[in-house]
């Protein structure tokens, strides 16, 4: 089941704590490697975890598999049946009776939306479907002003009502889609479901999102290669290496999917508030949190922020971290938050 409508990642995570083991696991002294591995969201997932016992690989695979088909039918753009598709089928004013999962999950919605004034917004759907990178056909045009004026009126989280669980309703006629944070929540479900049932030595990865917990096959905390930023995949070299142990890294970047006319590049990065790709020199965020949902939304608001007003906000969050890369002329100019550098492998 397809759930992004993404062609390729625009971050690629390369795990550089060990090489690939065959499926029977890697023994060391601190235990055996495992390594289970899938597709989901329209990307893959890969999970290395290390145990002292012996582990079945089939009855991992099969709970991972279920869990993410969960995920999916909680928050799928495409499964019409999903808890999300409902929410968005519903007339305003009308409540919805959700899951509790979908309650937490919109809560940090919230929570992203007003701590980032608006920068993150779930509701920009029409806007990136008019501009072309959405689940419609695919336009590489500019919008007239008053087709973008037109979705911009229909956008809006503070259209959606959650203060109550079970009772969540929009007040106005927007539509919800939580791509931007579905592979983070997706990480945090299966790092939750190996730690409760006693595995936690592991690293969770969907298409580029990422929660490490514990340590490697060393002992040591898991080494995570952030990409170089460029549009040729002849390029793709590491930009920073990180060390991560119970932390979570998403990575926000426009230099995959974008289109130009005359000259003029625009990404897929819309600014809810202008209705325009933002244009700013940022080609990728990334954010260093406890929960991957968080950072995986963080680093999308980052990319429309700006870097001053990014990295202010980054600052004043506890256990939060980013790197904000821009582009000037060909160079890269990097820009992190206070303590950053204490995650980088020097």
């Amino acid at each position: 089941m397809k759930f992004l409508n993404c062609i390729i990642f625009y971050f690629l995570f390369f795990i550089l704590s060990h090489s690939f083991f065959p499926s029977t696991g890697f023994a060391s002294n601190f235990g055996r490697l495992y390594q289970i591995s899938g597709k989901t969201m329209g990307t893959f997932y890969t999970i290395k975890f290390i145990s002292g016992k012996k582990q079945a690989l089939k009855m991992w695979q099969a709970r991972v598999d279920t869990l993410l088909r969960d995920v999916n039918k909680k928050l799928s753009m495409y499964d019409r049946q999903s808890e999300l598709s409902n929410f968005n089928r519903q007339k305003i004013g009308e409540p919805v009776n959700t899951s509790s999962d979908f309650y937490t999950i919109l809560l940090t919605a919230k929570k992203l939306y007003q701590l980032t004034e608006g920068s993150w917004d779930g509701t920009v759907k029409p806007l990136v479907d008019l501009w072309g990178f959405g689940t419609k056909k695919r336009i590489r045009q500019i919008p007239k002003i008053q087709k973008i004026t037109l979705a911009l009126s229909k956008t809006g989280f503070n259209h959606i009502n959650i203060e109550k669980p079970h009772e969540i309703y929009k007040t106005a006629g927007i539509t919800l889609d939580l791509g931007s944070i579905a592979k983070g929540y997706g990480v945090d479900a299966i790092a939750l479901l190996f730690t409760v049932s006693g595995i936690h030595d592991i690293l969770v990865e969907i298409g580029g999102e990422l929660y490490a917990s514990g340590s490697n096959k060393k002992g040591a905390p898991w080494s995570v290669g952030i990409s170089r930023p460029d549009k040729e995949f002849a390029n793709q070299n590491l930009y920073k290496i990180v060390r991560l142990k119970n932390h979570a890294i998403a990575t926000s970047g426009n230099y995959r999917n974008f289109f130009e006319v005359n000259g003029k590049t625009f990404s897929h990065i819309i600014d809810p508030k202008t209705g325009f790709p933002v244009d700013n020199h940022i080609v990728s965020a990334s954010v260093i949190s406890k929960n991957c949902t968080f950072a995986d939304g963080l680093a999308t608001a980052l990319m429309v922020m700006g870097v001053q007003k990014a990295i202010g906000l980054v600052n004043s969050l506890e256990d939060t971290e980013c790197l904000i890369i821009q582009k000037k002329a060909e160079n890269f100019v990097s820009h992190m938050s206070e303590n950053f550098n204490t995650f980088v492998v020097k």
